[in-house]
């Protein structure tokens, strides 16, 4: 039998070089801060935080910066067995520009190709995947080949076994699509056709649903909240959760159920990493078996922390620390395990 993880993530890896000076554009920065990056493996560290058995899925360069991913992974208590090297393609670096309160460019250096985009099936474990409890993906596994075909295949496994489950007794696997919409990753699709069509094939696979209202337009056609959440529903999965950014967050069950939950109030130092603090609560609150507006709260507290610090994976918070928010009502920057 596999070894039983709460939570497999798979796809993006890089390295963040974030400024130490915020309130400037990269020309004029002279520090940055070097973390592990990559949303779902920043959901991975995320997850780990909370207690939970962690592992990503994904591939790095061959190279000096590889070897600092790894490091990184398990000084965070994220299982890298899956993490593997290319020759070809050197480790991915991210570059941000940090204007308070709500403006933080992105620059990706993943030319010629990123090594997490050459995730092929013949080197998935199979077992792994469907054993999972929680097993999330996300939009920019299906950007490329073969990470696209690998990406599939991993879904295919996770429908076989929660047909098996649900065939049983208990809950089936969870299993979690991030919309994460990366315009700059489909260059080769305008008005991007195939990239919703691929959207919509996952979907079929998936039980969870997780998007911004841009990354529901791109996958349903819709960008109003409610509707969005309803087509994600008709599109297969059991539980849509759109973000709304300063709105708060919109969870609709399959059941009925629904959570329209305002966010938590912060000083904001650098809202990048926020959604993967956010993914990772998601994971644990329902692995918990919590009912979803507690799930909801509970996510938009961890995200709002990591909104209060400058780093994403150093950043990302303790339960003491979710619950402490909780309890305040609100989240101030500076708190106890902020980043540098």
């Amino acid at each position: 039998m596999p070894e039983m993880y709460d939570v497999i993530t798979m796809g993006r890896i890089g390295v963040d070089l974030y400024p130490l000076q915020t309130g400037l554009p990269l020309a004029q920065v002279e520090t940055f801060g070097k973390f592990l990056g990559g949303s779902p493996t920043n959901v991975a560290v995320a997850a780990a935080r909370l207690g939970r058995r962690t592992a990503v899925l994904t591939r790095t360069g061959r190279d000096a910066f590889g070897d600092y991913l790894h490091q990184q992974l398990r000084e965070f208590g994220v299982d890298d067995r899956w993490v593997t090297s290319v020759d070809a393609y050197p480790t991915p670096v991210t570059f941000c520009e940090i204007f308070p309160p709500d403006d933080f460019p992105l620059y990706f250096y993943r030319q010629p190709k990123a090594p997490d985009l050459e995730i092929h099936e013949t080197e998935l474990d199979l077992d792994a995947i469907r054993a999972a409890r929680v097993f999330w993906m996300t939009g920019t596994g299906l950007c490329a080949e073969p990470s696209r075909t690998a990406t599939l295949a991993a879904l295919r496994a996770r429908s076989e076994a929660r047909e098996r489950s649900v065939g049983g007794q208990g809950p089936g696997p969870l299993t979690v699509f991030d919309l994460d919409w990366r315009p700059m990753f489909w260059t080769d699709d305008p008005g991007h056709p195939i990239a919703s069509a691929r959207y919509r094939e996952a979907l079929a696979h998936a039980t969870v649903a997780v998007g911004n209202l841009d990354e529901c337009e791109i996958a349903t056609g819709e960008r109003e909240p409610y509707p969005a959440a309803r087509a994600l529903l008709a599109a297969g999965v059991e539980l849509a959760v759109v973000k709304q950014g300063p709105k708060g967050v919109l969870a609709v069950h399959r059941d009925g159920t629904v959570a329209d939950v305002p966010p938590l109030p912060v000083e904001v130092v650098n809202g990048l990493g926020a959604g993967d603090a956010f993914g990772g609560a998601l994971c644990h609150g329902l692995l918990a078996g919590w009912e979803t507006e507690r799930v909801m709260r509970y996510a938009n507290a961890a995200g709002a922390i990591v909104a209060s610090r400058l780093a994403c994976s150093p950043a990302m918070p303790f339960p003491y620390e979710v619950e402490e928010a909780l309890v305040r009502g609100a989240v101030t920057a500076g708190e106890p395990g902020a980043g540098s």
